[in-house]
């Protein structure tokens, strides 16, 4: 990554920093409390160095979700809402390349084709986009210490927040979607 040409240009997408995510009594126990410290460090890099930041604001259609446009906790988190992104795309679904205005249509028109991806939830919204993304031929790492999630109970079973993180690196390297590296190399190394 240390090639940053005119194409290569890291474009970093930024999924769901909501207020909503902090009611832990609704969504659970979570993981990494450096998640949006490391998502602001990311930030604030891509500010200074005019890199293009894309922000991704889930819009749940459910009324009674805390990410419904009608709940306080819909609201990006300050900081994220203060970044200059060149572009916010509003979703109701896990992809933001199922989003409005169209992600992909976007990214390509721009001459984005490597992404940084961060956010909230680690094996939700961030790990789908990050699929679709290397489906759809994208150079696509995750800063995995800039994402976080909850523990899932489910009827096959629970896995905790620590566990569904590591599944999910396991699941986007492994399967050759994604690479998966630290905040601190990202900023090394861009």
């Amino acid at each position: 990554m240390n090639d940053i040409s005119e194409a290569n240009i890291p474009a970093l997408i930024v999924i769901d920093v909501q207020y909503a995510f902090d009611d832990f009594d609704f969504w659970g126990q979570s993981t990494n409390p450096e998640c949006e410290a490391n998502i602001a460090a990311l930030i604030d890099y891509w500010q200074k160095k005019e890199l293009p930041i894309i922000v991704v604001r889930h819009d749940s259609r459910g009324p009674k979700s805390p990410l419904h446009p009608d709940n306080p906790g819909n609201r990006l988190k300050d900081f994220v809402a203060e970044a200059p992104a060149k572009l916010l795309v509003s979703k109701h679904v896990n992809s933001a390349f199922y989003g409005t205005p169209d992600l992909h249509e976007w990214l390509s028109a721009s001459g984005y084709k490597n992404l940084i991806i961060c956010g909230i939830q680690t094996n939700m919204c961030v790990e789908t986009t990050t699929r679709m993304a290397g489906n759809l031929g994208y150079q696509v790492t995750v800063a995995l210490d800039a994402t976080r999630t909850f523990d899932i109970v489910s009827d096959s079973g629970t896995l905790t927040a620590a566990e569904l993180m590591k599944s999910t690196a396991v699941n986007l390297s492994g399967g050759g979607f994604a690479r998966i590296a630290s905040t601190a190399d990202l900023l090394k190394e861009i």
